[in-house]
């Protein structure tokens, strides 16, 4: 099983750049057992469904439910929603069955959002930064280098365990009309490339680093220093080639897909934004489910989480190491780097101001990573 994922999910690298943009393409035809057709991880799946007892459900009413994600098939949120509706269905007997519009096929994160809150898609699966415009607590999410020091146990123990900070997201989910069923990482995060040396905190002082247009990631880099210039993605390479900008800030598969190792020398693990996916079903349609149904959703979420996340950190390493050889040199940085840069007053005051917006969910946050990690 986790050979074939990983194969999944490394092939679709060049598809993945769900960081900066939409992917393209036509969205694989959704089966008729509510998964997508050619759908390999189905077949790596460890369980068949003549091993699980699926007969509580026998007597419920069939029920099907529509997933919508912008991002590429192969992609890790896409992977997770697949997972999900093949376990989903193996687990009911094919009494529940999920089917997944992957690729954008059904429109972008936030046409999605909103059909869903309208009640015409029952699930979405995406990154977090699209959600933050409906559930405004998820800009904890900007606090920089928050999970930075906290391995992905302790991180998925808060978000996805019996913690404060998870219970405040679900309130503030269902105050949405929605029901989060999960947060798929594996600390795994957003790093920094440029032409520059960044091996200490004042080599980022005046570097123009091209950021999403979010005022929170721009604010934490004009706190550090740095010269936040927001740019459309398309125009990220040629600006780095001429030298418009020095650096800009990513995953390491968007990397990879972008090539820009051909336009950046250096790799630094600045760690300052989790790379996170969630799920979110429509709260309407989650509570028209008979209990035995959601039971099974939620089982079927748990499980695909503890199969996908491994895969996040391998195939990390891997992008990692194919920037590295392909020419860049990687920096890595230990806790005193992120001490001092949190310990900023500029950065500080930052810390304040988003703690402020999300009704002091920020401090809950750091509180819960900080229990965890003892």
């Amino acid at each position: 099983m986790k050979k074939i994922i990983a194969m999944i999910m490394t092939g679709a690298i060049a598809l993945s750049l769900t960081a900066c943009s939409n992917s393209s393409g036509s969205a694989p035809s959704p089966s008729s057992n509510g998964t997508s057709s050619g759908n390999t991880a189905g077949a790596a799946t460890d369980k068949a469904a003549s091993d699980i007892d699926t007969s509580e459900y026998g007597n419920l009413d069939p029920v099907e439910l529509v997933l919508a994600d912008s991002a590429a098939k192969g992609a890790a949120g896409s992977t997770f929603d697949e997972l999900v509706a093949i376990k989903v269905s193996e687990i009911t007997g094919g009494q529940l069955t999920i089917d997944t519009h992957l690729n954008g096929e059904l429109g972008n994160d936030t046409d999605l959002l909103r059909q869903m809150q309208n009640g015409d898609i029952d699930i979405v699966g995406c990154q977090i930064a699209p959600m933050v415009s409906f559930i405004p607590e998820l800009a904890i999410f900007d606090l920089p280098m928050v999970f930075a020091k906290h391995d992905g146990d302790k991180i998925d123990a808060v978000l996805n365990g019996d913690s404060k900070t998870r219970a405040t997201l679900d309130t503030a989910y269902e105050t949405a009309g929605m029901h989060l069923l999960g947060v798929l990482q594996n600390a795994t995060y957003r790093l920094t490339t440029a032409n520059v040396n960044l091996e200490t905190l004042g080599d980022f002082k005046a570097l123009q680093i091209r950021t999403m247009e979010n005022s929170n990631h721009m604010a934490f880099w004009t706190a550090i220093g740095a010269e936040p210039t927001p740019l459309a993605w398309s125009e990220v390479y040629f600006a780095l080639q001429s030298g418009t900008i020095d650096a800009q800030e990513n995953a390491a598969d968007t990397c990879v897909g972008a090539n820009l190792n051909e336009v950046q020398k250096v790799l630094a693990c600045t760690n300052h934004i989790l790379y996170a996916n969630q799920m979110t079903i429509n709260k309407e349609a989650y509570d028209s489910l008979d209990p035995a149904y959601q039971a099974a959703l939620n089982q079927a979420v748990t499980e695909a989480l503890a199969e996908l996340r491994p895969q996040l950190s391998e195939i990390d390493e891997q992008n990692k190491q194919t920037l590295v050889d392909k020419g860049m040199t990687l920096i890595e940085y230990d806790n005193a780097f992120y001490d001092e840069i949190l310990n900023l007053d500029t950065v500080k005051k930052l810390y304040s101001d988003i703690d402020s917006q999300v009704n002091g969910l920020g401090a809950t946050l750091q509180e819960a990573l900080e229990s965890a990690s003892k």
